[in-house]
């Protein structure tokens, strides 16, 4: 076994490149949906559309500059690569801080808001709001290794997160993340309480509380109905990647049409865009993000953390650590401040906001950095 943390660079060969384009120029198309709107999954005019400009257009490599301009690295925890970005502040006494993404996003989703966070004096800022930051591809995703054994569900990765912070030297650090971001920040939480000083969630793991049920404010009714469509409607994604993550990897790893789709769709439905996802994402953020999938096979890797995280168990209890809550319109299930209060015992800050969804940081960077300053003040 080896901690050995070693430099990582993005190189996605040409054949690469070159297979994905023979790919989209071969898909076989099913029928358009018999219904005018998204209520059947994501239309076909404009999967061919997307597509037609991913093959035609877009550039990976200028994303993949991107990423390669920032510090990357890769580490191996319990026999898995992780990769991760750390980007250290130039302030000296600036507080780490691991940002975890979640299912369909990745590392792509933080882009925007690494200069505010990591220096906000040059993002019109304040030097005391300055974070080193730490930010992992969660095994079985983009450019971290595939785990080969069961066993890899939140825990897990919380479990590795906090090795990964202790190995860079981090004896004291800050945790945020939304999705299963989420989860497993709040897994750090529960777990590593001597060295996670705080932690902040754009989508808190709670429920409706049972003995309120008969007074709810609009906010929860509003909650409540919108948890009913995400059941009833929305959410056949996370059963079918809960309980066969192999079945379907095959035609996400084969087709990056239905790659695309898969994902896509759901950027319509989870961000604030209005009717649809290139209103508050461009077509090349889209696709970047998709091609973290694509270009490393992820289908069924990415799924199984469904299925190893669902109904195992160990994911309960309170949260004493501090911490921060921001709830985005359109997140999927938006808890109220009371609903919070019961798990998360020492909630230091909790904000609504009047923009944005599910990939907060990638639809808001603005307001998302503001929340995080604003929740971690209240814990430095």
């Amino acid at each position: 076994m080896t901690d050995a943390i070693d430099p990582f660079e993005i190189q996605v060969p040409d054949s690469a490149l070159l297979d994905l384009n023979e790919r989209l120029a071969r898909t076989r198309w099913p029928e358009a949906e018999t219904v005018a709107d998204w209520s059947q999954g994501i239309p076909l005019a404009y999967v061919q559309e997307l597509c037609a400009y991913w093959r035609k257009s877009y550039d990976w490599r200028v994303v993949e500059a991107r990423i390669n301009a920032l510090p990357q690295f890769v580490t191996t925890i319990d026999g898995v690569d992780i990769h991760f970005l750390h980007v250290r502040s130039p302030e000296d006494d600036a507080k780490p801080l691991v940002l975890t993404h979640g299912w369909p996003g990745s590392i792509v989703e933080f882009l925007k808001v690494i200069g505010p966070l990591s220096n906000p004096v040059a993002h019109g800022g304040d030097a005391a709001d300055a974070f080193h930051l730490v930010i992992p591809t969660i095994p079985g995703y983009g450019f971290s290794g595939k785990p080969t054994k069961t066993g890899w569900g939140v825990q897990r990765v919380a479990h590795a997160w906090a090795e990964l912070m202790a190995r860079l030297g981090y004896t004291s650090y800050f945790a945020q993340g939304g999705d299963w971001g989420a989860g497993i920040t709040v897994a750090i939480g529960l777990q590593d309480t001597e060295h996670c000083a705080g932690i902040h969630t754009n989508m808190p793991t709670v429920g409706p509380d049972r003995d309120t049920l008969d007074d709810l404010t609009e906010q929860e009714q509003d909650a409540i109905k919108a948890q009913q469509f995400y059941q009833d409607w929305d959410s056949g994604y996370s059963k079918q990647q809960s309980t066969r993550p192999q079945t379907l990897g095959y035609g996400l790893t084969d087709s990056p049409a239905g790659q695309a789709a898969w994902i896509v769709e759901k950027f319509y439905q989870w961000t604030d865009c209005q009717g649809h996802p290139e209103n508050v994402l461009s077509r090349d953020e889209l696709l970047d993000n998709v091609m973290m999938y694509w270009i490393n096979a992820c289908g069924a890797s990415s799924a199984r953390l469904y299925w190893e995280s669902f109904g195992r168990g160990g994911g309960g209890g309170d949260i004493t650590v501090p911490s921060g809550v921001s709830m985005f319109p359109k997140e999927i299930f938006r808890a109220s401040k009371r609903w919070v209060e019961r798990r998360f015992k020492d909630l230091r800050h909790y904000n609504t906001l009047d923009r944005g969804g599910h990939f907060a940081a990638f639809e808001q960077p603005e307001l998302f950095v503001g929340e995080l300053r604003a929740s971690f003040r209240t814990m430095r």
